[in-house]
């Protein structure tokens, strides 16, 4: 094991094999193997000394950072030529380039780049489809929440991807997700106003940050759940722009969904213990059923239409968006619901559904550009949906920004991602609570 450590230190580069050569001149010895029980001390002091120069740069999580860039995005506006100032896993300062003078900091100067908050996706199935939480942060993601799959306490945020949940999906009896997933980790099924209460009741004591109801009756045409690969089964081209001309689809099955009262209580319950409600959602029944029960958020932008009527009464209600374009692009409702959507004035909140077998394990810039087309949005507010304001409907309102006080999750990529969506899936700097997770520029300089 030793040995095999020895080589990996030789091939890290020369100094490791010139330290050896100069230590035994130094002793006026021959160049010849020493003892083995000297030899295996000998060995593990050069690992050591290879570890200290060939590893990349990191940073001690209470380390002082004073981070500099070209172009600095606080979740609100873009600033030119900024730092950030990052003290205790917080962002202390921001300020224009050189103003910060009277603390000893480590500074990391970016160069032509950006840096941004860390993104928060809204609608991701990790526990459940076991996605690799590490992949997620260092693919630009701080913060996401997991709606349907275990229950447990919000973790991480310290050199970690924060993590919220639902907990498991409330829903009707036999209905969806569980004809095709099951129940166990993923849907609580509840048969009356007082079981509704008491899951609900249930669900926040274990921790859940938001609760999740299903209102699915299934078959809608290019829908995933219709297609038997519910969030992560079968195959679907996500990234093929949405269309609009999916062939017929014959419902044949009807899933049950829960009454009108049963949600009210749901809602109710969930609002008293300050907590929303997010629906599952794809058609008209089910959307006009959250509408009546006072639901805070669709859970995916619907794939069937929507009469106009039910739209102009959710933007009417203030009823949240989570854009799932990608997901659902094989659905022909999508782009009408969109642009309609946002010709009401619907407020969108970014979540692409990380664990959709086609949808990358971090930042999607193709849902970011489906936002930036087909609801018509400039690039800084696109990000606003990620960031600033997700942070505010999550109500952590300095989450997803860069201003004092803000917990230091942040991200850079090289050049300008508002001309540029795409750069978004590939940061080179990524810090989780002050705590330096992927650092591209300093190992590069």
């Amino acid at each position: 094991m030793i040995a095999t450590r020895f080589c990996f230190a030789q091939n890290r580069g020369r100094t490791v094999r010139l330290f050896f050569r100069r230590h035994l001149l130094s002793q006026n010895k021959p160049l010849s193997m020493p003892s083995r029980p000297k030899l295996f001390r000998f060995i593990i002091s050069l690992i050591s000394v290879a570890a200290s120069l060939t590893a990349p740069a990191a940073f001690a999580g209470d380390e002082i950072l004073l981070i500099r860039a070209a172009r600095v995005f606080d979740g609100y506006t873009m600033r030119n030529d900024a730092e950030v100032l990052v003290t205790d896993g917080k962002i202390a300062r921001i300020e224009n380039r050189e103003a910060i003078k009277d603390v000893e900091a480590k500074t990391i100067d970016l160069g032509d780049a950006t840096l941004l908050p860390g993104f928060i996706e809204l609608h991701a199935h990790l526990a459940f489809q076991h996605v690799p939480s590490e992949t997620v942060l260092r693919h630009g993601i701080t913060t996401l929440r997991d709606v349907g799959g275990p229950l447990h306490q919000p973790y991480g945020g310290d050199g970690s991807l924060r993590v919220l949940t639902s907990g498991p999906i409330i829903t009707a009896p036999g209905g969806y997700p569980i004809p095709s997933l099951g129940e166990a980790d993923i849907a609580l099924p509840v048969a009356d106003e007082a079981q509704a209460r008491d899951t609900v009741r249930k669900l926040v004591e274990g921790g859940a940050a938001v609760i999740k109801v299903a209102l699915e009756p299934g078959g809608e045409a290019g829908a995933p759940w219709s297609g038997g690969h519910a969030h992560g089964h079968g195959q679907h081209n996500a990234h093929s722009a949405p269309h609009g001309h999916a062939p017929a689809h014959d419902k044949t099955a009807t899933w049950p969904l829960l009454p009108e009262n049963v949600v009210k209580a749901i809602v109710d319950e969930a609002h008293k213990l300050n907590r929303k409600v997010a629906a599952h959602i794809a058609e008209e029944k089910g959307a006009q059923i959250a509408l009546n029960a006072g639901i805070d958020e669709w859970a995916h932008t619907p794939c069937e239409e929507l009469p106009e009527p039910l739209l102009k009464q959710a933007v009417a209600r203030q009823v949240k968006v989570v854009s799932t374009i990608d997901t659902l692009a094989k659905c022909p409702g999508v782009v009408s619901n969109v642009q309609r959507l946002a010709d009401l004035g619907a407020e969108f909140l970014y979540g692409a559904e990380i664990a959709h077998p086609d949808i990358p394990w971090g930042i999607d810039a193709q849902e970011l550009l489906y936002l930036q087309h087909l609801a018509g949005m400039q690039p800084l507010d696109v990000l606003r949906t990620a960031t600033s304001k997700a942070g505010l409907y999550l109500n952590m309102p300095l989450l997803g920004t860069l201003l004092p006080g803000a917990p230091a999750d942040l991200i850079a990529v090289r050049g300008d991602p508002t001309q540029k969506l795409k750069l978004l899936e590939y940061p080179d700097l990524v810090i989780s609570g002050g705590k330096i997770v992927v650092d591209r520029f300093t190992v590069m300089h």
